[in-house]
């Protein structure tokens, strides 16, 4: 088999051979093996939401309408009509319209039903969600894209340390959820992995189409995001700013690039919230910044100005050392504060 990714971050990112075609007629064993047990969604104002109307106890374990625990059978279904090759079909037709990316859509976007996903390894590991590279090719075709694949954790292997801070100001309208949401009940565990997933593709869609460099967002399912793959055509992702020396890139730049995303960012009235070199990625000189789950409304949020300063603050730090003069940091800072209608 060919490994079809690589990296240089062997402490963050893992270097991975693709596993072997599942079993012809069998369900996937990557993609399949748990059959979500809650249903979420974006609702008709466009907000994700839990369809929680099925459901008696969310404190608690899920009980069906006889009031039995349910026993889902993982075992594997031998009428499964699967693809001759890959993983799986493309989920396109699964996601609602509002559970797409916005339009006009790159012309790279595979939405034809006849293709075929299939996984080639992993790309990154997260506390809250794992990163796979994932190619959609239609078979005998040459339509194929590389897309990144978040997954978000299931409720056993998910640490959620950073929600009270930045979920100040977007709370969930419904109690009984809000409540098992604080209790960290297996059902809470699944409701903040589906908030933390729609936050993260509301975002991308809006910073998107804002002109924000972000990458692109495909889709949205479940608690799996599908979103521009940013690196090369062999797989290999684009590395990080912190991997990168200043005689590698153009500081002057890459700061302006910088500065023009969090413009936008701010001018809609928004904070990174949690932006560093760490989540800034640069590909052919491009910048492109990721990981939006936690996004900070600097209005509602009663701290959104200092989230604001310290996401300029902390990947400052990288162009300071890498000889930016240390004034223009504070200049930006004031920049966007202004752009945020702070001042």
């Amino acid at each position: 088999m060919r490994e079809r990714f690589s990296t240089t971050d062997t402490e963050s990112f893992s270097r991975i051979r693709a596993k072997g075609a599942p079993r012809r007629g069998r369900r996937s064993e990557r993609f399949d093996d748990h059959e979500p047990e809650v249903v979420f969604g974006f609702d008709e104002h466009g907000a994700y939401a839990v369809a929680s109307d099925e459901y008696a106890d969310f404190d608690g374990d899920h009980e069906n309408h006889d009031g039995e625990h349910d026993h889902h059978d993982d075992s594997y279904d031998d009428n499964y009509d699967g693809p001759a090759g890959g993983d799986r079909w493309s989920t396109w037709d699964q996601s609602t319209p509002t559970e797409k990316g916005p339009e006009p859509r790159p012309a790279w976007v595979v939405t034809e039903l006849a293709a075929v996903d299939t996984e080639l390894g992993l790309v990154k590991t997260g506390k809250e969600a794992d990163v796979f590279l994932l190619e959609r090719a239609v078979p005998g075709t040459d339509r194929r894209t590389l897309m990144a694949a978040k997954r978000y954790r299931d409720s056993q292997h998910r640490m959620f340390h950073r929600d009270s801070g930045y979920l100040e100001g977007r709370r969930h309208k419904e109690s009984r959820i809000a409540r098992a949401m604080a209790k960290r009940t297996a059902f809470g565990k699944e409701a903040i992995a589906a908030q933390w997933a729609g936050a993260e593709f509301t975002a991308l869609c809006r910073l998107w189409s804002a002109g924000v460099a972000v990458p692109y967002p495909v889709q949205i399912l479940g608690t799996e995001i599908l979103m521009e793959f940013v690196g090369d055509e062999s797989g290999t992702a684009a590395p990080r700013l912190a991997q990168l020396r200043a005689e590698e890139v153009d500081v002057e730049d890459l700061w302006d690039q910088l500065g023009r995303s969090l413009s936008l960012l701010a001018g809609d009235g928004y904070a990174h919230g949690d932006l560093s070199a760490y989540n800034i990625l640069v590909h052919e000189g491009r910048l492109v910044i990721i990981d939006v789950p936690q996004i900070v409304d600097v209005v509602a949020n009663p701290r959104g100005r200092a989230f604001l300063e310290r996401d300029v603050r902390n990947v400052g730090a990288w162009f300071v050392s890498r000889g930016l003069p240390e004034h223009r940091v504070g200049e930006l800072v004031g920049a966007l504060e202004f752009d945020a209608r702070l001042g």
